[in-house]
């Protein structure tokens, strides 16, 4: 860098900077033919950051960004009340140890 040109340099998007607050995926559990309306509820939910469906077991798997554990919590009792939800499952993410860009 002797003549002030920058050899290298770095860029952060947000996607790959550590989120504070809580993350989580919720696998969900719809009835019968409810999924179009269940899944157009959830995806007004702020602290759904992604929506995706499944096959097997479970419907839908929600990624959940939240800021603490109470307001987390309240979001899933929020999920549990839209109505044609039957079943839910929720792990809490600790780490993430990779994270890859899109495909």
């Amino acid at each position: 860098m002797a003549n002030g040109t920058i050899a290298a340099f770095t860029i952060r998007t947000g996607s790959e900077i550590p989120a504070s607050g809580v993350r989580a995926v919720v696998m969900i559990e719809v009835h019968g033919k409810m999924a179009d309306r269940v899944a157009e509820q959830l995806r007004g939910l702020p602290q759904v950051r992604a929506l995706h469906s499944t096959n097997g077991r479970w419907d839908f798997i929600a990624e959940l960004q939240d800021r603490d554990l109470a307001s987390f919590d309240e979001t899933l009792r929020r999920i549990r009340l839209i109505d044609g939800i039957t079943v839910t499952e929720s792990n809490i993410l600790l780490k993430t140890s990779k994270m890859a860009g899109p495909f």
